[in-house]
């Protein structure tokens, strides 16, 4: 009977673990409804609010409840609010014009024209059409796009490498850093709930300062520092001061997570974004299968977990300065304007220098 339970347990797991992300298309799509100029505050301040709550809400709930069926069952019951979804959240765009239903995106596009109180020249919309449809007879000999379009160009290929490199780094520090907190030498639940509320002091100080120093820069930086906090925690005792490195890292790290999933898709086409985000995320969760046992290295050393996610995000922060700068470009939306996305930018290019 209890292998059944086991075996059933392990299903149900499957099952959640295999379309937990697709969240994160709903995510991008009301992303891409923003303009460049609210782009960074709704991508991390709804992430900030909500996130933060929530974590720092888990580990009480679980010690009210003190049984995991339980705590399971309240956990997972507002995922059933995802039913409303289609009734709520208007399809992409962005993805409708790509796929040839431009009166569709256009028909949307009046709709947030009413509730945002303004008004666009009927030849506005007329001139999209127009623009929209010379595109779709520019790439109508290829109307099928998969992922494996991203690596059949060289620039794209190098960006999508990169990117799941980043990602598959970022992943594994920030899921290592979480499931560290009880090798740092204090109450496990107030230590978890500390190192959750640093997302929301983390994605304020990105939303202030993304849009004026960039994605590049900014990521590679913040990731180094999870890096450079992480390895400090080691040469100190253990207890409140390598706890409190270690959860600078958490915040570090917690900045470069949500610099990712705006990066990824401020850099991937349109006509591949969904997949090729899908792709990037499935890879940052092979990452994190390997988080379990970065943690139980503690079994060996006490400070050989943070070691390890020290040197992974500082060479996941390197690798950073690979990619174009997104900031104050227009989403590419086609694999050409993908291909050609930062060609002409050099590594030393800062935005918030530049005139």
């Amino acid at each position: 009977m209890h292998y059944l339970i086991d075996y059933a347990y392990l299903i149900c797991s499957l099952t959640i673990g295999s379309f937990f992300k697709v969240c994160m298309v709903l995510f991008f799509a009301v992303l891409e409804y923003v303009g460049p100029k609210w782009r960074t505050f709704v991508a991390n301040m709804s992430i900030a609010i909500f996130f933060t709550i929530a974590s720092c809400s888990l580990p009480w709930i679980a010690y009210y409840l003190g049984d995991w069926k339980m705590f399971t069952i309240v956990t997972s019951a507002p995922l059933c609010l995802a039913i409303l979804t289609p009734f709520i959240v208007p399809e992409s765009a962005r993805w409708l014009v790509s796929q040839g239903k431009i009166e569709k995106a256009i028909k949307i596009l009046k709709k947030f024209e009413k509730i945002n109180g303004k008004d666009v020249s009927p030849q506005i919309y007329k001139d999209f059409s127009e623009s929209c449809a010379k595109i779709q007879e520019e790439e109508a000999q290829s109307q099928s796009y998969s992922v494996l379009d991203l690596f059949r160009t060289p620039r794209l290929r190098k960006i999508t490498i990169v990117l799941v490199l980043i990602w598959m780094a970022i992943s594994l520090v920030f899921d290592g850093h979480v499931r560290n907190v009880g090798s740092l030498g204090l109450d496990i639940f107030f230590t978890f709930t500390v190192a959750a509320a640093t997302e929301f002091p983390a994605d304020t100080l990105l939303t202030l300062t993304l849009d004026r120093w960039g994605r590049r820069w900014l990521a590679c930086g913040t990731m180094v520092f999870s890096g450079v906090f992480s390895l400090l925690a080691t040469v100190v005792p253990v207890g409140v001061y390598s706890a409190t490195l270690a959860i600078l890292g958490r915040f570090a790290v917690n900045i470069s997570y949500n610099i990712g999933l705006q990066y990824a898709a401020e850099l991937l086409p349109t006509v591949v974004r969904a997949q090729g985000i899908a792709f990037i995320h499935i890879m940052g969760y092979v990452a994190s299968i390997v988080a379990p046992f970065v943690v139980y290295l503690s079994n060996i050393a006490i400070s050989l977990p943070l070691v390890v996610l020290g040197i992974i995000g500082i060479i996941g922060g390197l690798l950073s300065l690979f990619l174009p700068e997104t900031l104050n470009h227009e989403l590419p939306q086609t694999l050409a304007d993908g291909e050609d996305f930062g060609r002409g930018q050099r590594i030393w290019d800062f935005p918030c220098c530049n005139k």
